[in-house]
């Protein structure tokens, strides 16, 4: 150990490796670090480096890197793209220093957007290592993004869903009938968006072309996307396949994401692919990522690094593409990673602070699988404790169960409970479209519109792809 971190209490001396090292045993525990061998030996230990971290200054995360620059492109990409400038007015902070500034009035909305380009994702994932859920939670509902393409998304006030149709066979009927179900709860203003069970170019263009009819049928003001590989996406765009949106899981290696099958310059290329259809109306964001602790540790490309900060660092891979929308789907990689309701709930409040600090459109899928320790009472906790944050977007699933990916999330009927004890709205154009169609009324309440269903089942009998058995 050349330059071990040390940190003296009282009579006892504490050593850790490196920064890494700091990091990991300041984290609230997790399966995920112990399943990693990173995790702290003891509640004593943890306590000793978050002691150790908040002593440490911001700076040294622009000295000492946590995967090497040479061999990863994500380092390479988080510290060339550094903006000292911006960085400037909390540069002479240490961790603990730069929390309290988060948690002071002056850091205001205006403020922390200034200081965005001036953070790495260590950074804040180390503050986030120091603070409470009550924090988490304040900070991040500070921070305002907004986007665009057919709609606004993420202005204050403002709560929207996922519309998420999944069918176990891809059946065009049983969508669309998830569709429709959906719209009437007023969900999809982030977007419809389908996990094909048959992953392949053929199928995601069927399935594009069949979101594109119902969206134009009825003028809907939201986007569509097929959550397929992002080379399948770029296929489909060459096939002249209607994309709104380009649809890709990311991580926070370079390892990370060739084990998924791209890299940035793959990106790249499906951003400047989509931008150049010209389908949108409001704004140009083109792009959807979706995240997950764990995801670099499942692939063996975790470099050592706790699952939290590999997990901040895929946002600075998200933040480089001005996404639309990405969401960390918190508890779906199973109880290896988030063990239990605990643990989801302070992963997705994490998620959500680091991601909107750094100037995200955060969402998340507030979820777990069928063998964690958790429950959908878990969920409803963890879905009004991120409606009080700011959260952009959450799914909405008929009945919260996904009977194709066979986890649970969150329903059209919850984003409904949400909405309605925290006073908030779907994005403005998508509200004023419910309240045309007579699905709410002015108030925000239920119109008894029994013509949409009619008309619905009407238009899918001219879509793309359906048959009479369909």
């Amino acid at each position: 150990m050349s330059h071990p971190y040390r940190y003296q209490l009282g009579t006892r001396t504490w050593s850790f490796r490196n920064l890494g090292d700091v990091l990991a045993k300041a984290t609230p525990a997790r399966s995920g670090d112990r399943l990693a061998g990173v995790a702290a030996s003891s509640a004593e230990e943890r306590v000793v480096a978050q002691m150790c971290l908040a002593d440490i200054p911001l700076k040294r995360f622009l000295n000492e890197a946590l995967v090497p620059y040479e061999s990863d492109e994500v380092t390479r990409l988080i510290l060339d793209g550094h903006d000292a400038q911006a960085f400037a007015p909390v540069s002479h902070l240490t961790v603990g220093g730069f929390r309290n500034w988060l948690l002071s009035d002056h850091a205001t909305p205006a403020v922390l957007k200034a200081l965005r380009p001036g953070l790495t994702p260590e950074m804040v994932a180390a503050v986030s290592k120091l603070m409470r859920n009550q924090d988490l939670i304040l900070v991040a509902r500070k921070c305002e993004v907004v986007t665009g393409f057919r709609n606004t998304i993420g202005l204050p006030g403002r709560l929207s869903t996922r519309l998420q149709p999944n069918h176990p066979t891809d059946d065009v009927a049983g969508i669309a009938a998830s569709i429709l179900d959906g719209l009437l709860y007023g969900n999809g203003d982030a977007v419809i968006g389908i996990n094909p069970a048959t992953d392949n170019v053929s199928q995601t263009i069927k399935l594009l072309r069949m979101m594109d009819e119902v969206i134009r049928k009825y003028e809907i003001p939201t986007q569509s996307c097929v959550l397929t590989h992002v080379t399948n996406t770029l296929e489909a765009i060459e096939q002249g396949a209607p994309v709104d949106l380009v649809f890709q899981s990311i991580g926070g290696t370079e390892a990370t994401n060739r084990s998924f099958g791209f890299d940035l310059a793959t990106l790249s290329e499906a951003r400047e692919a989509a931008l150049s259809l010209n389908r949108r109306t409001v704004g140009n964001n083109v792009m959807y990522f979706e995240t997950g602790q764990g995801s670099a540790l499942s692939a063996n490309a975790h470099h050592g690094i706790d699952q939290q900060t590999c997990e901040a660092r895929a946002y600075a891979v998200a933040r480089t593409f001005a996404p639309l929308l990405v969401n960390t789907v918190v508890g779906f990689i199973g109880p290896e990673y988030l063990f239990d309701g605990k643990e989801i709930i302070r992963a997705g409040l994490e998620d959500h602070f680091c991601g909107k600090l750094l100037g995200l459109p955060m969402g998340c899928d507030i979820c777990y699988t069928n063998h964690a320790e958790a429950d959908q009472n878990d969920m409803d906790n963890l879905l009004t404790l991120l409606g009080v944050a700011g959260c952009t977007f959450i799914m909405g699933i008929p009945g919260s169960d996904d009977i194709m990916l066979n986890y649970q999330t969150t329903s059209f009927h919850d984003a409904l409970y949400a909405r309605r004890v925290l006073g908030l709205r779907p994005a403005p154009e998508f509200e004023q479209w419910l309240t045309r169609m007579r699905i709410f009324d002015d108030a925000e309440r239920f119109e008894p519109n029994t013509a949409l269903p009619d008309a619905f089942g009407l238009a899918l009998r001219g879509i793309p792809g359906r048959t009479g058995h369909d």
